[in-house]
């Protein structure tokens, strides 16, 4: 079964007290469902349209597992304490069998 996975880039963070505040619930949110953090931040090279951004990639055992991290009430309480703190590319992606 593919795995799935978070990839979130951030365009711009305006708040950072809103950010710490998301981070503080999704950490334990994407835990709780059986998500590992591999890429937060660190060094970034962008070629072609990239941008060098902050980058955050997480991995779940499936792409059902990622959907339903992403739809779990702690994680929307996540979400909500984030709301307008940053403008980021948020996807949920199906990996390679």
């Amino acid at each position: 079964m593919p795995k799935g996975y978070w990839v979130s880039a951030y365009r711009t963070i305006s708040d950072p007290e809103k950010l710490a505040a998301y981070n503080k619930l999704a950490g334990p949110a994407v835990a709780a469902e059986g998500g590992r953090t591999l890429v937060r931040g660190g060094r970034v090279v962008a070629h072609g349209a990239g941008i060098a951004e902050r980058t955050v990639l997480v991995e779940f055992d499936s792409f059902e597992q990622a959907v339903a991290a992403y739809e779990s009430a702690a994680y929307q309480e996540a979400l909500e304490a984030l709301s307008d703190g940053v403008e980021r590319d948020f996807r949920i992606v199906e990996g390679i069998d």
